[in-house]
């Protein structure tokens, strides 16, 4: 099996800034879901006119939650290839050190992102998210919880695991291919527009828990990111 030669082993990040006040579950209130809606129009529109996304499974995604949306992580290119194939604009779990970009940051915090903190035990996330789930919300997460530096799918986090358990909610798990950076930026420079493809699991609960809350944790990892390497071709597999 031909694997890429970059490092995967590098620790993951951990988050230098601390800003628990920006933690929170948004409130969906009106000015929100029409910016919602706006901004779900917007990233479709830039979507296709940047990539040529090919989807596959669309019928399993259910119209209403409680869901955990899981996703392998690539690049840039990830979120408005998922958001562009969604029939909604669900809830996500987004790196708190974007809220400090100049303008895409402000934009994601008037769409309604929940902040975390990397590498952190960020309780008050994991809570927000549990919130959004006990309201029937659909919520994405990246278990990797950072771009894979090989390509290739990375050792997931609990975080994922530790909602679907806590929540009893249901985990779809959609594999994206083909938004590298380097892969998604070298079509741009070409004024072409690179192929990707998003691809929808079955929707799947986690097997019972065990006793131990560490070993129920990595268990429930294992099946996550194994649901979502089966959707993916051998190459990006990982581990």
């Amino acid at each position: 099996m031909s694997m890429p030669d970059k490092p995967s082993n590098q620790p993951k990040p951990i988050t230098e800034v601390w800003k628990p006040e920006l933690v929170r579950l948004p409130q969906l209130t009106r000015a929100r879901l029409a910016f919602r809606k706006f901004s779900h129009g917007l990233v479709k529109l830039v979507a296709k006119s940047c990539l040529r996304v090919t989807s596959e499974g669309m019928e399993n995604i259910p119209k209403n939650g409680p869901l955990l949306i899981v996703i392998n992580h690539l690049g840039d290119a990830d979120i408005p290839a998922l958001i562009s194939s969604l029939p909604f604009t669900p809830d996500a779990l987004g790196k708190i050190e974007l809220y400090d970009l100049p303008i895409l940051g402000k934009l994601m915090d008037w769409y309604g992102i929940i902040w975390l903190h990397r590498g952190r035990p960020d309780k008050r996330a994991l809570r927000a998210a549990l919130d959004g789930l006990a309201e029937g919300r659909i919520i994405v997460i990246a278990p990797e919880g950072r771009y894979s530096l090989s390509g290739a799918l990375e050792e997931g986090a609990n975080g994922a695991a530790f909602l679907a358990y806590k929540s009893g909610a249901q985990v779809l798990p959609i594999a994206i291919t083909g938004t590298e950076n380097e892969k998604v930026y070298g079509h741009m420079k070409k004024f072409r527009r690179a192929p990707v493809r998003v691809r929808v699991g079955k929707i799947f609960r986690l097997s019972e828990q065990p006793s131990a809350r560490r070993e129920a944790m990595n268990e429930g990892t294992s099946q996550i990111m194994a649901a979502l390497a089966n959707l993916l071709p051998e190459k990006y597999r990982g581990e």
